[in-house]
């Protein structure tokens, strides 16, 4: 589901999401509902990679209300923060996984990538999400939106890439690629 209402449809966004916000309390934990657990720390109410960058662990505690409204937008299950990267004032993607190992590997797992525009107004946008398999096509949403490109899936993306960009005006503003997960 998008909104498409600019900052009224973040501020929707938001509600549904603190409403079905991760809530637990352990600051350490473990996560899985098939194969390899991943284990977790908890930031802000937000259950986070414990192996995710130091950069995603500060973007997820500076506004987990955000954080939580980029899950909501991935659906059920998709509860595991495991990259995140803030590009200016202008966009935030957020990539999250459910846990669950879906091939032979431990990099092997569902995730789901939203690019969201902090900006307010709509922007063309553009999100790319590839796992770390040559055979596997990538997906991507891209658009004019004043809330979020997205939300993306990929089966096996642990080890994939998010790419995100954004255009104001006639400036590229955003022009990044985010490594998905803590990958060897």
């Amino acid at each position: 589901m998008k909104f498409s209402t600019g900052l009224a449809g973040i501020s929707a966004a938001l509600l549904v999401a603190t409403l079905a916000a991760p809530t637990a309390s352990a600051a350490d934990g473990t996560a899985s509902t098939g194969g390899a657990p991943v284990a977790t720390v908890t930031i802000q109410g937000i259950t986070v990679d414990k192996q995710a960058s130091d950069t995603t662990k500060s973007i997820v505690a500076a506004d987990a209300e955000v954080a939580a409204a980029a899950a909501n937008a991935c659906g059920t299950g998709y509860t595991i923060s495991v990259s995140a990267a803030r590009y200016g004032t202008y966009g935030t993607t957020y990539t999250w996984t459910n846990g669950k190992t879906t091939g032979s590997s431990y990099y092997d797992k569902p995730i789901c990538a939203v690019f969201f525009n902090d900006t307010g107004v709509a922007h063309p946008m553009r999100l790319k999400l590839a796992d770390n398999y040559t055979s596997t096509a990538d997906v991507e949403d891209s658009g004019t939106f004043s809330s979020y490109a997205g939300p993306l899936y990929q089966n096996r993306g642990y080890c994939g890439q998010a790419y995100s960009y954004m255009k104001v005006g006639t400036t590229v503003v955003v022009d990044n690629y985010l490594t998905v997960g803590a990958c060897n």
